[in-house]
């Protein structure tokens, strides 16, 4: 029979002892949904740990969580909020560290085992106390249980212990790939890299930790690669062999760290600091022991965390985290039951759609196609899709078969009459998109909503033409859809809230982070990247370098630089959408005349393996060097860096800025996440917004004056960027 401490006061674990002296613990955080950590939480771990340290019935313990899907999701970030200097936040880190060097003293010095059961997530702060553990068994839900270090990507380190620990389990190597990049892996994959050292059903999870904490007393200390079969054939292997090769011996080390540090610096361009002190710590700890790497951990955590991109980026993830939340209509309102999603195209957007429509929204979904080749390519694609998960252990072949059958294809509306939301991924011509809701609205109910995943044409003048304009809107999704997070639903006068409130609810469902916006030429995103890309052809026209141009914006923090981004996009979608915007925006967009000759000269980027790139088999290789002689430039590496930086990002930013004044950003919260989301503004600066405050919108105002001085009106600040630099308010709070 269990029996519990009753003078043991607990606010967020619940504790028990059983008939054969195993301790269960279950961390069950308070008032929350989700276990998170927190000093009060540590708190009680310690007095759990005290009491175990004295109590001579335990002799195991088993280390598991109260809550139905969550083991420990990290530190509290409203915790991390709290933290304003570097001292008190190293000096918290400290104790944190002490109490889990407890919990590790209860196996290597008392000899009592400590099995943590893990289900759901086990990150950061969690994944700490887990390491700390003797021995970790993971349920083989590969959903719902994941494990990592993703600290980095709050521009922080893992101060408590995880820098020491995860090196001394999967080698340096992997320790270093896991911390560095923040990803979480999943129960299988953990087992293979000895993160975990059981899967188990979720259903047995905690009788089979008790199993194994039982069986494990009096057995620590022993070292299974001391002797035996299994122990020798562990030590043979390949990645063991390649382990003493770099690992065991200080040449191997310095070359491991050097290469790290290489890759670290390609990937970061330097503009991350976490990751520079992730790979100190790592090495302090290998190579000058545990508490000295401990020591280093919390000294470096209080550094990281009053630096300027933690704080933007921390307030990536609380953004993210409300949006979640976030409905964008008055409450009351409710999303209508979707069961069946119609797509209208079946090229590469449509066929994305329907892909993470059956697979993470889990529904029944019908592609309509204007032939059999059409629909072919649009399976094709889901079927791609679904067997790259497979392979990737994602999900299982069973599974896969069965959600494969909840797409279908059809050539006319058959089906169409019981699907309760239609997207259309046509083609952006007004007259055939007024073509495809005509017919929609005639096969569907009243109550079908009929949603466009057009990006530049006005969601007002698409349902222009509608029966049912209340039921006309805007899913914007960005390409390749089953791989870029945002969702931009664009909304009109007419748009009813529970269609707004239905679209919001499926683009969750379908794993997207979504903003809403009011319509408008553009909508958000589109429209604040046009100044930014015609910027490119004024540079062009100046003769700037086109690699330096590339180079120079990767290095600030996008992800592909500009040049490249417009051969993607298509030259010829670029003029497009360019008199669209020159059509409803004036003067101020006007571009450069460089594409117009790019398309006289017929190059339209990857798409026909002609743009400023050369494409061979539809890699990009280098530049064409032809394109000069096409624009009528000879170029030059003279103009500074940081020229380009400022005249290419501020024109992105007064555009997000104009579009919050207009109101087709119902936030600048909104307006920094669908920048970061949608077309890679650097996280590290929190997105435009969060940008202007940490500049001051008196200094941007500042520079765009000089930058329109020189260029013309196409640098006129914003109203409301003068309105700010006057009044000194911060755009975010």
């Amino acid at each position: 029979m269990a029996t519990t401490a009753k003078d043991l006061e607990l606010t967020h674990f619940e504790y028990s002892v059983d008939d054969d002296g195993v301790a269960l613990v279950l961390i069950d955080r308070d008032g929350e949904a989700m276990n998170t950590m927190s000093p009060d939480l540590m708190m009680d771990l310690n007095s759990v740990i005290e009491r175990i340290e004295n109590a001579p019935e335990v002799v195991a313990v088993v280390l598991g969580s109260a809550k139905p899907d969550n083991f420990l999701a990290g530190a509290d970030i409203r915790w991390l909020q709290s933290l304003t200097d570097a001292e008190t936040a190293a000096e918290m880190l400290t104790q944190g560290q002490e109490v889990i060097n407890r919990l590790e003293n209860l196996h290597k010095e008392r000899g009592k085992p400590v099995v943590a059961a893990i289900h759901g997530p086990c990150l950061g702060g969690g994944m700490e106390i887990a390491l700390a553990c003797s021995t970790r068994i993971a349920s083989d839900d590969e959903k719902k249980t994941q494990l990592g270090q993703p600290e980095v990507q709050l521009g922080l380190l893992p101060g408590a212990g995880g820098c020491q620990r995860l090196p001394l389990l999967v080698g340096i190597a992997t320790a270093l790939d896991l911390v560095m990049t923040g990803r979480s892996i999943r129960p299988r994959k953990a087992h293979k890299m000895g993160l975990v050292d059981e899967v188990c059903p979720r259903e047995v999870l905690l009788d089979v930790a008790r199993r194994r904490a039982r069986d494990a007393v009096g057995t620590l200390g022993n070292d299974p690669s001391d002797g035996g079969l299994a122990g020798l054939k562990g030590f043979l292997t390949p990645a063991r062999l390649q382990q003493l090769a770099l690992e065991d011996n200080p040449m191997g080390r310095k070359v491991l760290f050097q290469k790290a540090e290489q890759q670290m610096l390609q990937t970061t361009k330097g503009n991350y600091p976490a990751p520079k002190e992730i790979l100190q710590a790592v090495k302090v700890g290998v190579e000058q022991g545990l508490a000295a790497g401990l020591a280093f951990e919390a000294e470096a955590f209080g550094r990281l965390v009053v630096t300027p991109e933690s704080k933007a980026l921390r307030s990536v993830f609380f953004a993210s985290q409300e949006l979640k939340k976030e409905t964008w209509v008055p409450d009351g309102i409710e999303p209508a039951t979707v069961k069946k999603v119609g797509v209208i195209g079946g090229g590469l957007m449509g066929g994305g759609i329907a892909a993470i429509t059956a697979t993470e929204a889990n529904m029944s979904t019908r592609i309509k196609e204007v032939d059999d080749a059409g629909v072919a390519r649009g399976l094709g694609y889901v079927d791609k899709y679904v067997r790259g998960l497979v392979k990737r252990r994602r999900m299982k072949p069973r599974e896969a078969e069965r959600l494969m059958h909840l797409v279908t294809g059809t050539l006319d509306y058959s089906g169409f009459g019981t699907v309760d939301l239609v997207i259309e991924a046509v083609f952006e011509d007004l007259a055939l998109k007024h073509a495809v809701l005509a017919d929609v609205e005639g096969a569907t109910d009243d109550a079908t909503i009929f949603a466009s995943n057009t990006s530049s044409i006005p969601i007002t003048d698409i349902a222009s033409a509608a029966k049912r304009p209340e039921n006309v809107i805007g899913m914007h999704y960005f390409s390749p859809v089953e791989k870029m997070p945002l969702l931009e639903i664009i909304t009109t006068d007419q748009t009813a809230d529970w269609v707004t409130a239905t679209c919001v609810e499926l683009g969750k469902r379908q794993g997207k982070t979504v903003i809403v916006v009011n319509d408008g030429t553009g909508f958000y995103a589109n429209r604040a990247l046009a100044p930014y890309m015609n910027e490119v052809g004024y540079l062009l026209a100046e003769g700037v370098d086109i690699e330096l141009i590339d180079d120079t914006m990767v290095q600030w923090g996008f992800p592909v630089g500009p040049v490249t981004l417009i051969d993607e996009v298509g030259i010829d979608v670029a003029v497009k959408v360019g008199k669209i915007m020159v059509d409803a925006f004036g003067d101020r967009l006007t571009p450069a005349e460089g594409l117009d000759k790019m398309i006289a000269d017929d190059r339209k980027g990857r798409k026909n393996e002609r743009g400023f790139y050369r494409y061979e088999n539809g890699k990009k290789k280098g530049v064409d060097e032809s394109v000069y002689s096409v624009l009528g430039v000879t170029p030059t590496a003279s103009m500074p860096r940081s020229e380009i930086e400022e005249r290419l990002s501020l024109q992105l930013i007064n555009e997000a800025a104009r579009c919050l004044e207009d109101g087709i950003l119902r936030s600048a919260r909104d307006g920094d996440i669908g920048a970061i989301f949608g077309f890679g503004f650097p996280p590290f600066t929190g997105g435009p917004f969060m940008l202007v405050d940490h500049l001051g919108a008196a200094e941007v105002v500042k520079r765009m004056e000089r930058l329109a001085e020189t260029h013309g009106d196409r640098f006129q600040p914003a109203q409301i960027l003068k309105d700010h630099a006057e009044s000194g308010e911060p755009f975010r709070t």
